[in-house]
């Protein structure tokens, strides 16, 4: 993806991972409208560009993000002139993360509270730095968990943990993190960056575009699904679809001959869609 300019963030690929990097130091990265829309926009032109394999998002400075900015007062949070056509700004940012068929690796640099915690919720991996601090701190802002919270974080650490997090919005370390699922792992603070690196290779180096983002976005849905029988009609047809093609050739040969593979396929024009309802409007990512 060809670098470009934004006003709350950085951008850049080198070896087809995509690094996003939140650049507000000086308010250790606090999320506001404009983060929102340079963030949806960076996603929308890594989603076009079949060279990006891997997102990695991390922090500039000591701070991942710290949250909303409130810099406004007690306004902040006030959108009842809005009322029922609000749209949460962080719950828009959170879908377009869980509708990318890119995977998703956080590198936790540092403070991630409130907002700064629950986008990291659709992100498929995280890796936390010893320095890390997260919090969901609604309650104790008089608000409610965004970002589409209610449904990533019971999923990600189970119905008690989130709901001990929750209610009692208290800051927890990277330890306890790790213990709950929330992060794959801690690091100190200069080995985190190569570690997510190492990380991201290892799915760019050696495995099929098209096969990750159908496996990823074939995951994130059956979360919602009631019984196995969805995934096993699920499987079936994809398998049909795509199981003669390129890149399973391509897949086997280069397993025989004992040499990396070079799969073929591209995300832009060789992905089946998952589901009758792929298309509908509810479902599409924001801005499409």
């Amino acid at each position: 993806m060809p670098d470009r300019e934004y006003e709350t963030l950085r951008a850049g690929t080198a070896e087809g991972i995509l690094t996003v990097t939140l650049d507000r130091p000086e308010k250790l990265n606090a999320f506001n409208p404009q983060m929102m829309h340079d963030l949806l926009d960076v996603l929308d032109a890594a989603e076009g560009d079949d060279d990006t394999r891997v997102i990695v998002f991390t922090g500039a400075g000591r701070g991942f993000c710290a949250g909303a900015d409130v810099s406004s007062g007690g306004s902040s949070f006030d959108h009842r002139e809005a009322g029922a056509r609000h749209r949460d700004i962080g719950g828009l940012v959170a879908l377009r993360l869980y509708s990318s068929t890119r995977p998703v690796i956080g590198a936790i640099n540092g403070p991630a509270v409130g907002v700064g915690a629950s986008m990291t919720l659709p992100m498929d991996i995280r890796l936390a730095s010893s320095s890390a601090k997260f919090g969901f701190v609604f309650a104790r802002r008089g608000i409610v968990p965004e970002s589409a919270a209610s449904w990533f974080l019971p999923r990600a650490v189970g119905m008690q943990t989130a709901m001990e997090w929750v209610a009692t919005g208290r800051v927890f370390g990277p330890q306890e993190a790790l213990a709950a699922g929330l992060v794959r792992s801690v690091h100190p603070p200069e080995e985190l960056l190569p570690a997510t690196y190492d990380l991201a290779r290892e799915i760019a180096d050696n495995t099929a575009p098209v096969s990750v983002a159908l496996a990823r976005q074939m995951m994130w849905r059956m979360l919602g699904e009631g019984h196995p029988m969805t995934a096993h009609r699920l499987d079936s047809r994809i398998m049909s679809q795509i199981g003669g093609g390129p890149d399973p050739t391509e897949g086997i040969e280069s397993f025989l001959a004992k040499r990396p593979p070079a799969f073929p396929g591209r995300v832009s024009k060789d992905m089946p869609p998952l589901y009758p309802w792929w298309e509908e409007e509810e479902f599409r990512p924001f801005g499409t």
